[in-house]
């Protein structure tokens, strides 16, 4: 991937974090965009509240997850760090 595309390919995923941090802000909690690998793996470091919650597990997936998904095709999956 080039290196414009990679940049262009982080933003959107900026974006859409930026979006759904709001979410987990309210909770208590917050996302951290780490990386986007060149496969399309997207790492993510949870803050906060978030960090132990019996629920982040679905919130990466169901929530993170599939927006990203959703919204940006080049996205394969979402890890958390």
């Amino acid at each position: 991937m080039r290196s414009s595309a990679k940049r262009s390919l982080i933003e959107r995923v900026s974006a859409v974090l930026d979006r759904l941090r709001s979410l987990a802000q309210s909770d208590g909690g917050d996302i951290e965009l780490v990386d986007v690998g060149t496969d399309g793996v997207v790492t993510v470091r949870l803050h906060g509240a978030c960090i132990g919650c019996p629920s982040s597990a679905v919130t990466l997936r169901l929530g993170i997850e599939r927006n990203l998904k959703d919204q940006i095709p080049e996205v394969t999956r979402v890890v958390c760090e």
